[in-house]
């Protein structure tokens, strides 16, 4: 509300000079009116400085959103960056499992050829045999040597000990008929082989093999660390009759709506408490896992076990051995040890790295010793 300057005023009336009359003496000077108040500043200049401060609080205001939102631009900026890095980095992995199928698929055309590179040794080590004129003694020698040496590829390829136990009885079977003296060492290192070979245990490998199967079958069914778990199931709406001599139920003698009413409310109370987990989780990385990289950790948990099936088939038991304890290690470290289902296929892993210890065949080193020395003579 705006008032007229000071300045605007009237002026005050100032007195007219009165005449003296003739004759009277003269008087002295008429006295001055005293000087009029210089004027004071008004509601004007206020209004000024409130408007200057009001201008000055909104420049600063304006500033500080506009710092805040370069902050969150900046902020906007980096997430964008780390999300194209993960993507990178999950791509960079795909592609790396992909080279690691193609180099177990190479591995296994290896031990494909290898097989048949074994039977082409056979069959060229028997018509070498036959070719080759020697002496009885020696031809049983060199026989009952390259019958072992194939029977320990049959062996290591088939992961069975029953070709070197046929090779060893009939080694023996062998060396009694010929009856030559200087052929009892090698029968009694046959004997203590033969001995060991009987009491050593052999891994079943179809069963592991098997086993391995339902695992990479079990993966995609195994809850993550970080997984809500699920409500409880509600309750049923409708209740059944009662039976005699059962407690009434607290809404009878109510109305039907208003028995809907508490059920229904009965029920959404229910629902409410489940929606609070209070549990502790002892990996922060396993809490921290994004829900679209469950996916490449149930892929790589996949090929760990897959790679160890392909180490079985390859009688590569320490390869083997080292996929099965790194699936185990993710499997306690980003699945709920607390489900059925993971403590199931914990149970698998180690029933299978059990498996895996008992693998190794024993050495005929003794009975390649003793027949080298009846090759040579001594």
């Amino acid at each position: 509300m705006s008032s007229a300057p000071p300045n605007d005023l009237p002026p005050a009336p100032t007195a007219a000079p009165v005449a003296a009359p003739v004759g009277a003496p003269a008087a002295g000077p008429a006295p001055v009116a005293p000087a009029a108040v210089a004027p004071t500043p008004g509601r004007g200049g206020a209004v000024t400085l409130l408007l200057g401060a009001v201008a000055a609080a909104a420049l600063v205001s304006s500033g500080m959103l506009w710092q805040k939102l370069s902050a969150i631009q900046e902020q906007l900026a980096r997430q964008t960056a780390d999300s194209g890095a993960q993507a990178i980095e999950a791509r960079t992995m795909a592609r790396q499992a992909e080279e690691l199928v193609r180099e177990t698929a190479a591995r296994l055309s290896v031990a494909e050829a290898r097989v048949s590179e074994v039977a082409l040794q056979r069959s060229q080590l028997e018509e070498l045999m036959q070719s080759l004129s020697r002496s009885r003694d020696e031809n049983l020698v060199v026989d009952i040597e390259s019958a072992i040496r194939l029977a320990q590829q049959q062996a290591q390829l088939t992961g069975s000990l029953e070709p070197l136990v046929a090779a060893l009885k009939s080694a023996n079977q062998r060396i009694e008929r010929a009856a030559q003296p200087r052929l009892a060492p090698v029968q009694r290192a046959i004997g203590r082989d033969l001995d060991r070979l009987t009491r050593a245990t052999v891994t079943d490998t179809a069963g592991l093999l098997g086993r391995l199967d339902d695992l990479v079958r079990q993966v995609d069914e195994l809850p993550v660390l970080n997984a809500v778990a699920q409500a409880a199931s509600t309750k049923r709406l409708s209740t059944g009759p009662a039976t005699p001599g059962s407690t009434p139920a607290p809404t009878e003698g109510l109305a039907w709506w208003q028995a809907a009413l508490q059920r229904s409310w009965e029920v959404v109370r229910d629902e409410a408490r489940g929606l609070v987990r209070v549990s502790r989780i002892d990996q922060p990385e396993a809490i921290l896992l994004a829900p679209e990289q469950t996916f490449f950790l149930r892929e790589n948990l996949k090929l760990k076990l897959l790679n160890a099936r392909l180490a079985v088939l390859a009688r590569q038991f320490d390869s083997a051995r080292a996929d099965l304890g790194a699936a185990t290690v993710a499997l306690n470290k980003y699945f709920d040890p607390a489900a059925r289902r993971t403590q199931i296929a914990a149970s698998t892993l180690q029933t299978a790295q059990a498996s895996l210890k008992a693998a190794e065949q024993p050495r005929l080193d003794e009975t390649l010793s003793a027949l080298a020395t009846a090759a040579a003579g001594r």
